[in-house]
């Protein structure tokens, strides 16, 4: 066993509670699961992992690894095509494997995880090798996709069968937090767009904050203190773990002027040609000054103090990034905003943007199976309102909670599932309020369930409201006497997940 096997690897005490997505909720575990199964999850005592029967199972014949890193460095199909006949040349023949099991791919977040992110790549370097994993400082999921997978594609219509077995196998694992996750499933996506399948399952290495995909598909909470083994195990079980359903969401905002400053990841800006196809799908003309934007999220969508905090910690990690040297780190810098933000000490009427979202904000659903638009009425309380799709949010806890079977019927609720079709919509109303529900003491303030969902902000007295999906927040704009419009529909096809829940 290496060195670090031997250290007691607990940090995942805090929150491995791992969840399959399709469990029922009286079996889902807590987020906070004993030291004995934290311990079990990182592997200490699990079956040990062959390096060389690793690398055998996941590393791509060098010729397909050279061809797919040079395709995505140069940002050319022929590029990679030209690099996979040159390795070809070189080897001698048989004197390398023409096949692979399982061929992986890792995206590294190397901001996430504190100082963990720079050394896991490296360790990613010895255990499967270099041209299989990218830095997404310096490559985009986008150019791999289409240079990468375009560059095998092309091979394997030129009569390659290994490059098209590789293509098809194909699996990823992204390290980094829900943000980095959510990034790379949008990116996957545009294989659907493209009829470009089969799309490949994405696993997760836990580096974020919160972590909250990566417990939902049984990854766990947290990247643990014996990592160097740990990742072994990740990547040993991404091969051969079951794939499962998860539904996506996208979201159209709409401005009736301006725009947004540092957009985040998860927004694109519509170009004129979408704003026409935009009128023609709506029935309806966009102002002349109109912006739009849109993205897609896969854990929750957020609006309100919640996402004002996130939004300060984002700019402290870029402008600081020596205080965020890991998850407890983080969850401090965290509540360090919470209470400087009003969300703890400051009464909801200081000041208008402290209080309720009802200021500002009209409500609008579509139920299941339901073609009409229904508005439902904001609490007045309720400060920040959260769009869910998965049970987990907040490091691992569970808001919307495991609802009897009376209640649900009671209010028209139906079990969540994360590929049910539907979001579960919650507020959180003051901080003593956000605080208990973070503590799993009470449940959120349960607000609907629906199939679609329609926003309407309108400025007043605010001038912005901050907004956050899967974990990046942004500073929206608003208009004191036009209504900005934040429009919310399902994907019409599933994200695939890599279960790490066995």
């Amino acid at each position: 066993m290496e060195r670090a096997e031997a250290e007691v690897e607990m940090e995942a005490a805090a929150g491995d509670g791992v969840h399959t997505p399709h469990s029922a909720p009286s079996t889902a575990p807590s987020a906070r699961v004993s030291i004995w199964e934290s311990v079990r999850a990182c592997g200490v005592w699990g079956r040990e992992v062959d390096k060389a029967e690793l690398r055998l199972r996941l590393v791509m014949p060098l010729y397909a690894r050279r061809a797919v890193a040079a395709a995505v460095k140069e940002r050319s199909e022929a590029a990679g095509v030209a690099a996979a006949a040159a390795a070809k040349e070189a080897v001698v023949e048989g004197e390398e494997p023409l096949e692979v099991v399982t061929p992986m791919v890792v995206f590294v977040n190397s901001k996430s995880g504190g100082r963990h992110g720079p050394e896991l790549k490296l360790r990613l370097h010895e255990l499967i090798s270099e041209e299989q994993v990218f830095d997404l400082s310096d490559v985009k999921p986008s150019d791999f996709i289409r240079y990468g997978l375009g560059c095998l594609e092309r091979l394997a219509e030129k009569g390659d069968n290994c490059a098209k077995d590789i293509r098809h196998k194909m699996r990823i694992m992204v390290a980094g937090g829900d943000g980095t996750v959510g990034w790379v499933l949008g990116c996957l996506q545009d294989l659907n767009k493209l009829k470009r399948e089969p799309v490949p399952p994405t696993g997760i290495i836990p580096l974020g904050t919160g972590n909250d995909l990566a417990r939902s598909f049984g990854w766990g909470g947290s990247f643990p203190f014996g990592w160097r083994s740990a990742v072994k195990r990740y990547l040993s079980k991404a091969g051969t773990a079951p794939i499962v359903h998860l539904d996506s969401w996208q979201a159209v905002i709409t401005m009736p002027e301006g725009q947004i400053d540092e957009l985040p990841h998860a927004l694109k800006k519509v170009e004129l040609a979408d704003h026409l196809e935009f009128n023609k799908e709506n029935g309806s003309e966009l102002p002349e000054k109109a912006s739009s934007y849109k993205g897609v999220f896969y854990n929750y969508l957020s609006i309100g103090m919640d996402a004002q905090v996130a939004y300060g910690f984002h700019h402290l990690r870029d402008d600081k990034p020596y205080l965020a040297q890991g998850p407890v780190a983080n969850k401090l810098i965290y509540a360090g905003y919470s209470c400087t933000q009003g969300w703890f000490c400051t009464p909801c009427t200081a000041s208008p943007q402290l209080r309720g979202l009802r200021n500002i904000l009209r409500l609008y659903i579509k139920r299941a199976n339901c073609s009409e638009w229904e508005q439902i009425q904001m609490p007045s309380s309720v400060r920040s309102l959260v769009i869910l799709n998965l049970k987990n949010y907040g490091s691992g806890r569970h808001p919307w909670g495991d609802l009897k079977p009376d209640y649900l019927e009671k209010r028209g609720f139906v079990e969540a599932h994360s590929d049910d079709g539907l979001v579960e919509i919650f507020g959180l109303k003051e901080g003593w309020h956000a605080s208990f529900v973070m503590a799993e003491l009470i449940k959120a303030k349960h607000i609907a369930q629906a199939a679609a969902i329609k926003l309407e902000m309108r400025g007043g007295e605010w001038d912005r409201a901050y907004v956050q999906m899967d974990g990046e927040p942004w500073k929206q704009p608003l208009i004191q006497d036009q209504s900005t419009t934040v429009e919310i529909n399902k994907v019409p096809y599933h994200s695939r997940m890599i279960n790490g829940d066995i």
